[in-house]
């Protein structure tokens, strides 16, 4: 059936049940997973409350502690199931092409992902990460809601 499972991340709640459901699912379907969270670059002019109050390196730290948690969590959930699990950290301001673009280049068979994460009023001028997936991926993909 499904091998080698892409499994994007943000860190929202949802995105975290969606992780452990389709660890879960890999488990029982024998296969491999990559676990992928993507981090927002800095930006001068944002909305982001996070980015308004830090300083460029401490933005970038804080991100990059933030996701490698993310990513630990996810290691652990897997470790617990018994999953063969790969993680992957990646800096982009289009997490949709990062995540059709990882699954391609590392021969995931399946998109594993919530139907929303935490992109708030972005999501709403611009489309949600996983629409934007949905509309580009050759790979299929399972939306976990």
């Amino acid at each position: 059936m499904y091998s080698h499972l892409l499994i994007p991340i943000d860190g929202s709640p949802l995105s975290m049940g969606a992780m452990q459901t389709a660890m879960a699912f890999a488990r029982d379907a024998g296969a491999e997973v990559t676990v992928l969270t993507v981090v927002e670059p800095f930006h001068i002019f944002t909305v982001s409350p996070e980015q308004l109050q830090a300083k460029r390196g401490e933005y970038e730290r804080q991100a990059r502690a933030h996701a490698a948690d993310l990513l630990a969590a996810a290691e652990r959930e897997a470790k617990l199931l018994g999953v063969r699990c790969e993680v992957v950290q990646v800096e982009s301001d289009d997490p949709y092409l990062v995540i059709v673009e990882t699954a391609s280049k590392r021969g995931c068979d399946l998109i594993a992902m919530a139907s929303h994460g935490r992109r708030g009023i972005a999501a709403l001028l611009l489309g949600s990460v996983t629409l934007k997936v949905l509309t580009h991926s050759k790979v299929p993909v399972l939306v976990y809601r």
